[in-house]
């Protein structure tokens, strides 16, 4: 098997301007991520941004970058122009890492490129961790999956799925014994004839009123099946308590992740 990885990155950012230039141990946060991809066995691994000043920064650091258009909607419909720049073969694996996840786990990369190879049928992988606490259940910033019995996702929502009926009856939020409740990871295996695909298929309902583009496959019939880690990977970088967070583990020399 082989994929490669692709590392959108927006110059825009409204709660971290200039986001993916922000310094990580010495290095610009999207290098830092890009450096902890290729520690996967993607066989290349390279940024895609709408901004020159990203792409000489990914250079300089040697890192591939691509410079794409500034009018796109999602990272989705940036990385279908990547599929297509590239001439990639319709069944090519594409990883997509965002940008702003520096501790990214290598081998959770690896595990949802191997599980959409390993699931013709599906045109996107991604990954999901147990909930163990209500109040992650029970944010609407925190996506949830419920999976059928195969693993393929049936429905994404920012809502408290499952609903545990009886359990829940009284209002209290807690998690019901049992419950197999999932947050989902925005981490995604796409193959390339469906990213070229993607801009193409109408934005449904469901992907509106949950703001969620993974929604707009399952309303078009296509398949996402989830790999089920065992434990929720480290956080990304969103805020700037997050920033100084991750700031402060790559200054750690014992914490340090490798260069």
């Amino acid at each position: 098997m082989s994929f490669l990885v692709v590392i959108p990155a927006r110059a825009g950012s409204t709660r971290l301007p200039g986001k993916p230039l922000l310094n990580i141990g010495g290095l610009p946060m999207v290098v830092r991520t890009a450096r902890q991809a290729a520690r996967s066995a993607a066989t290349r691994v390279l940024i895609a941004t709408d901004h020159e000043s990203i792409a000489q920064a990914a250079r300089q650091h040697g890192v591939e970058a691509l410079l794409t258009r500034t009018d796109h909607p999602t990272g989705t419909d940036r990385l279908a122009e990547v599929a297509t720049a590239l001439g990639l073969d319709d069944e090519a694996i594409v990883v997509n890492v965002q940008g702003d996840e520096p501790l990214i786990e290598p081998s959770l990369i690896d595990a949802v490129a191997l599980l959409l190879a390993q699931h013709p049928d599906a045109a996107i992988a991604t990954c999901a961790s147990p909930i163990h606490d209500p109040r992650t259940l029970f944010d609407p910033n925190a996506v949830k999956v419920v999976c059928d019995a195969s693993g393929q996702a049936l429905y994404f929502s920012r809502a408290p799925i499952p609903w545990h009926r009886d359990a829940l009856a009284d209002g209290e939020q807690r998690l019901a014994p049992g419950l197999p409740a999932w947050h989902h990871i925005g981490l995604y295996a796409y193959r390339a004839g469906f990213l070229r695909r993607f801009p193409t298929l109408p934005s449904g309902v469901l992907e509106k009123v949950e703001s969620l583009e993974q929604l707009r496959a399952l309303e078009q019939g296509f398949r996402i099946v989830v790999h089920q880690a065992a434990s929720a990977p480290a956080r990304g970088v969103d805020t700037a308590d997050d920033l100084a967070r991750v700031q402060a583990l790559f200054q750690s020399e014992k914490h340090r992740p490798p260069t």
